[in-house]
């Protein structure tokens, strides 16, 4: 998931306006204040570019994200639903904050493991069906700018049913999908970005003008 990490590279960051929920944020996830501070001026920069109503659009979100727009993309598509939480066809600065958590490297494993699960999960059955797979796996390559041939591909997907269909029937639900990600822990690895952890460092105002001390948020 490259295209992600590299909207963190953006420059020049514009002062987050108002701070409402920022608090709030920060408590319920592993950011702190000063980094859901930094977000906020990062979301401000991808809601304002088409339409600046102060939520992130399919479209914008497309081309930011992974430089797409007319063209389909699966990856792209299914990572905007998941950030949609109030499934509205917009994405809010709460649901921005709270979907990146799951990409910061101190968020439980278990929660990663389950939102990759969701990811693949193209119809929303609760299992991961040879078609959906096939589809994420062809998503995946050329997100990474590789090409297989059709027969590597469907080898691919062979061999992971194979692995992880534990009770036969087909397809991989939740539990299957924990123990191969068990055995394969590098199936989740596009779960962790690292950059989340530094992102105040690319908005270094942020840091000195906190209106909100961390240590207010303990209980």
């Amino acid at each position: 998931m490259k295209s992600i990490t590299s909207c963190f590279c953006l420059s020049k960051a514009k002062q987050a306006a108002g701070f409402d929920n920022h608090a709030v944020l920060a408590s319920e996830t592993a950011f702190n204040v000063n980094e859901v501070e930094a977000l906020h001026s990062l979301f401000e920069q991808l809601s304002s570019s088409i339409i600046d109503d102060g939520r992130i659009h399919k479209a914008k979100f497309l081309l930011a994200l992974f430089n797409c727009s007319n063209t389909k993309n699966i990856l792209a598509e299914r990572l905007f639903t998941l950030f949609d939480l109030k499934k509205n066809g917009v994405i809010e600065f709460g649901e921005f904050v709270r979907t990146l958590n799951i990409f910061h490297p101190d968020t439980a494993q278990q929660d990663k493991i389950a939102f990759a699960f969701n990811l693949y999960d193209l119809g929303h059955t609760g299992y991961i069906e040879r078609e959906e797979l096939k589809d994420m796996v062809l998503a995946t390559l050329r997100e990474s700018e590789l090409s297989l041939s059709e027969d590597d591909v469907e080898a691919i997907v062979d061999k992971t049913l194979q692995e992880a269909d534990l009770n036969g029937d087909g397809k991989i639900d939740l539990e299957e999908w924990k123990h191969l990600v068990a055995k394969y822990p590098s199936l989740t690895k596009n779960m962790t970005l690292p950059h989340l952890r530094e992102i105040t460092l690319a908005f270094p105002n942020f840091v000195m003008e906190t209106k909100v001390v961390d240590s207010e948020l303990v209980c």
